[in-house]
């Protein structure tokens, strides 16, 4: 959860909207209707932009786009058989410098990469 500190990384642990929505309540005071419909507008806003195919950049966090794929020919594993794979959009996530840092224990500014 949020609002606990981790001694040790907790591989297995998943943050759910229900624990953003708890650490908003916890740390900003909204009441907890408020702090979910935060949280939901912002997915909101989030899901739209990548629907309209807009890059999202969150500052210090990382970028959200969609790639476009062209159709390229695959194989079945089982059979070896080849199959057409269609032209598809995937949603990409680049985190920045600063959540790679921070993930990594270190401190962006000293340039420990």
């Amino acid at each position: 959860m949020l609002d606990k500190k981790i001694a040790e990384p907790q591989v297995s642990e998943t943050v759910t909207k229900a624990d953003l929505v708890r650490a908003i309540f916890l740390k900003l005071g909204l009441s907890r209707r408020e702090s979910a419909d935060l949280v939901e507008m912002v997915l909101e806003e989030i899901s739209q932009s990548l629907t309209r195919q807009e890059n999202v950049k969150l500052s210090s966090f990382g970028t959200f786009e969609v790639r476009h794929k062209s159709q390229r020919i695959g194989r079945n594993p089982k059979t070896g058989i080849e199959v057409p794979i269609r032209p598809r959009r995937v949603m990409v996530f680049k985190p920045s410098n600063v959540l790679k840092a921070r993930v990594n224990g270190l401190d962006h500014r000293s340039g420990g990469f």
